[in-house]
Formats: structure tokens, sequence, C-alpha cells
């Protein structure tokens, strides 16, 4: 019986302890991916001419102006097929489906309807808009991102999402 005690009270110890750190190891992880995914980013990114910005705040060019990165990405679901148009706005760039799934999620409780696309190299892109010109979809980028630069508190939208609002771009589909 005192063995009995003694193995409970160990398991629930062992639960407890290691149940504690899980939050933890998953800001961690998290924080490392999107390290990742920027350096990637940056990487595969041409350099640009433009004057940047401050971090806090988005920046908004004209559609003509604007820049796009050219890749060949096909749609994870097959009920999105449709919605993948020639030109994106890509809101981030994920290393692993479930990071992509879990912003996927949480824009689409606002309202939006998410598009996850992978690219050759195995990235997951989340798109929340999809048209069929450069000029659309830089209209809807710029839209989007006037609405949110309205709301006072960008850390919190920031901390809501898990994203930065100035690091969106163009994607242009290859095919």
């Amino acid at each position: 019986m005192n063995k009995k005690l003694i193995g409970i009270g160990l398991a629930v110890a062992f639960i407890i302890g290691f149940g504690s750190c899980k939050p933890k190891q998953s800001a961690y992880k998290s924080v490392y991916e999107a390290a990742k995914e920027r350096e990637v980013e940056e990487n595969t990114t041409a350099p640009s001419t433009s004057v940047s910005k401050p971090a806090t705040t988005p920046s908004y060019t004209s559609s003509t102006s604007e820049s796009v990165r050219k890749e060949k990405v096909t749609p994870v679901y097959e009920s999105d097929m449709s919605g993948l148009k020639a030109y994106s706005v890509v809101i981030a760039a994920m290393a692993t489906k479930p990071g992509a799934e879990l912003l996927k999620e949480r824009f689409s409780k606002d309202g939006y309807n998410i598009i996850l696309a992978r690219n050759e190299q195995g990235m997951y892109r989340v798109i929340i808009a999809s048209y069929d010109s450069k000029e659309q979809a830089v209209a809807k980028k710029n839209e989007i991102l006037s609405h949110y630069s309205e709301i006072s508190d960008l850390a919190s939208l920031k901390s809501k999402y898990g994203i930065p609002f100035n690091d969106w771009w163009i994607l242009q589909r290859e095919y």
C-alpha cells in the first residue's frame, strides 16, 4: 500500500513537472521557427532598393512599384485549388504545417478565407487573399494593413496573430 502511494505520488509529480514545461517549449519552438523562416526568406529574396521603415509601422507601396516573389506553389488542400490565383497576399511563410494551420485558424476566426499553399522547397505560404492581377492583390494588402494600422495597439495584434504586420508580401504564382 505504501509503495503504491509513493508510485502514484511520483507519477503525479512527474506529470505536473513536465506538463508545466510544455508552454515554454512551445513558445521557444515558435520563436525558433519564425527566425528560421525569416532566414530562409532573406536568403531567397532579391535585395530591395526601397528605404526601410521602422518595424513597428507597416509599409505601403503603390502597385506599380510593389515587388513580387515568384514561386511555384500548390494548395495544401484540394478545396483551396479554385481560390489560388496568379497573385496572392502572403502574410506568413512557415516551415511546418501545424504552424501554418494555427495561423489559418486565427485569421479564419476573424472572417478571412485563408489559403495554405506549399512551394517546391516545402515552405508553407499562408495566403490571406488571391487575385488574377497584381493591382488587385496590392490593393487588398494595403486595405487590410490600413485597417489593422488604425487599431491603436499593434503589439496586441502581433501577440494575437503571432506575426508582424510589416512583413506581408505579394506572391506571383508560377505554373
